[in-house]
């Protein structure tokens, strides 16, 4: 909705696998690249596996998840570019959020996660029941 309204991006299922500039093929939960950095590429790239890291992402834990592993995906992601991402970890009840050039902070829920100056004027609820 919050994209719908700002025109800011594009926004991408689980279902878009990106070709990270660092290398990997990846797949998060949910994306969003800023809409000057995806009409940069050509059509073939977009229509492909666009080489792209997203500028954020969502990452979130199923009970049958390993935590480690779900953390190095979001340090892959900041390692090619990512501006902000947000691993929601409902069995431990929290949220990691990862930034550039930052420690991982480290939220309990229920909260609410800010886009911050990525995505201007986007929160996101989490609920005590995630």
């Amino acid at each position: 909705m919050w994209n719908r309204q700002t025109k800011l991006g594009k926004v991408f299922s689980s279902s878009t696998i990106f070709h990270l500039p660092k290398g990997g093929d990846r797949s998060p939960d949910a994306a969003w690249v800023k809409l000057e950095r995806w009409e940069a590429l050509t059509q073939e790239e977009q229509d492909g596996f666009p080489p792209i890291c997203p500028d954020f992402v969502i990452e979130l834990r199923s009970r049958t998840d390993a935590l480690k592993p779900l953390q190095n995906k979001m340090q892959e992601y900041l390692n090619s570019g990512l501006r902000l991402g947000w691993l929601i970890n409902p069995k431990n009840r929290q949220a990691e959020i990862y930034r550039p050039n930052q420690s991982v902070e480290i939220v309990q829920l229920p909260t609410s996660l800010s886009g911050e100056d990525v995505l201007p004027g986007f929160v996101l609820d989490l609920p005590d029941l995630l």
